[in-house]
C-alpha cells in the first residue's frame, strides 16, 4: 500500500473534525478524496503530510511512519499556495527543487516549462503570470522531483479547458509510470473519468468508500437525454435535473425505460438517450443532504 490510514481522529477546540476514519490507497492508482466544504479533507491531507498531528490513529506511507526520507518521496499541490511574486519563474522552480535535494536540473526545468507552455515566461516575475499560469507553475513544483505519491488539492482550479486537459494527460502519464495520485476536488466529472476508488467524508465521518463503479451501482440508474423542446412528465422518474437542452432523469427502482423513451419520442427532438448509473455529482448531493 502507498498509504494506510487507521482510526484517524482529529479535533480543534473540542470540535471533532475527523472521527475514526480508516482507508488505504494502493500503489499506482488514482484515488479521490471527496467531501463538501468543511468536511475535513484539507485536515486529512495535512495529517498525511505530517503538518498536523492526529489526536489518535495511525498513518503509514509505503508501510513506514513519516520521515524526512518519506517526505522527499511526496509531491504536494495545495489548493492555495503562496509563491514569491517577485521571483522569476525559473528561479522559483529551481529553489523548490533544491529543497528536495535536486541539483543540475536546468534542462529538466526547461522540459517542464515547455510541456506546460510556460517557456516564454521563464525569465518573468511570477506576478506577471495569470492565475491559471501560476497554477501550472505550482503543478510543476509539485512533480519536478518525480514523487512516488502525489497529493493534489483542487488541481484544476483556475485552469482553462486546454490546460485542464494537459494536466489530466500528465497525471495519467505519471500513473502509468508508477506514481500514486491522491486527488481532492469538487469536479465530479473529473473524478469519474480518472479515479477507480474514492473516499467521501462529511462532517468528519466516512460516508462512502471503495470502488467507484460499485458505489454508483448501489444508487440505481438514470437516463441522460439531450433534446430540443420541452420535457413532458414521466412515470417512473423520481427526480429530473433539467439544464435546458440536457437533462438527467433519476429513475425509480422499477422504472420502465422503454416507456420513458416512447414518452419522449414525438414530444421532443431527441438527440441522445442513454441509460447509465447515476452521476457521482448526483450521488454526492444526495449523500450530503441525507447526512444533515
Amino acid at each position: 500500500m502507498a498509504l494506510k490510514v487507521e482510526n484517524l481522529t482529529k479535533s480543534f477546540d473540542s470540535k471533532n473534525v475527523l472521527n475514526d476514519i480508516s482507508f488505504s490507497v494502493k500503489k499506482d492508482e488514482v484515488f479521490s478524496l471527496l467531501g463538501p466544504n468543511g468536511a475535513g479533507k484539507t485536515t486529512m491531507i495535512r495529517l498525511i503530510l505530517d503538518i498536523l498531528k492526529p489526536d489518535s490513529g495511525e498513518i503509514k506511507l509505503f508501510g513506514e511512519n513519516f520521515s524526512e526520507e518519506i517526505k522527499g518521496r511526496i509531491g504536494y499541490l495545495p489548493e492555495e499556495g503562496g509563491l514569491y511574486k517577485k521571483t522569476k519563474v525559473f528561479d522559483c522552480i529551481k529553489y523548490f527543487a533544491s529543497l528536495k535535494g535536486m541539483e543540475n536540473i536546468d534542462s529538466k526545468i526547461d522540459y517542464w516549462l515547455k510541456k506546460m507552455n510556460l517557456q516564454d515566461y521563464k525569465a518573468k516575475n511570477i506576478q506577471e503570470l495569470s492565475k491559471g499560469m501560476q497554477r501550472q507553475l505550482q503543478f510543476i513544483i509539485s512533480i519536478i522531483h518525480n514523487p512516488d505519491i502525489l497529493i493534489l488539492d483542487e488541481p484544476f482550479y483556475g485552469l482553462d479547458p486546454l490546460n485542464k486537459k494537459l494536466i489530466k494527460d500528465i497525471l495519467l502519464e505519471l500513473k502509468n509510470k508508477g506514481t500514486t495520485i491522491i486527488l481532492s476536488t469538487h469536479q465530479m466529472d473529473e473524478v469519474e473519468r480518472m479515479c477507480g476508488r474514492i473516499l467521501m467524508i462529511n462532517k468528519g465521518k466516512k460516508v462512502l468508500y471503495g470502488n467507484l463503479n460499485e458505489i454508483k451501482s448501489k444508487y440505481g440508474f438514470s437516463i441522460i437525454v439531450e433534446y430540443e423542446g420541452r420535457l413532458p412528465k414521466f412515470e417512473g422518474i423520481k427526480k429530473v435535473n433539467d439544464y435546458g437542452n440536457y437533462a438527467e432523469l433519476i429513475l425509480e427502482r422499477k422504472a420502465n425505460t422503454q416507456n420513458i423513451l416512447k414518452t419522449l419520442v414525438g414530444k421532443v427532438e431527441l438527440k441522445k438517450f442513454e441509460v447509465k448509473t447515476r452521476s457521482l455529482n448526483e450521488i454526492f448531493i444526495e449523500v450530503v443532504k441525507n447526512e444533515k
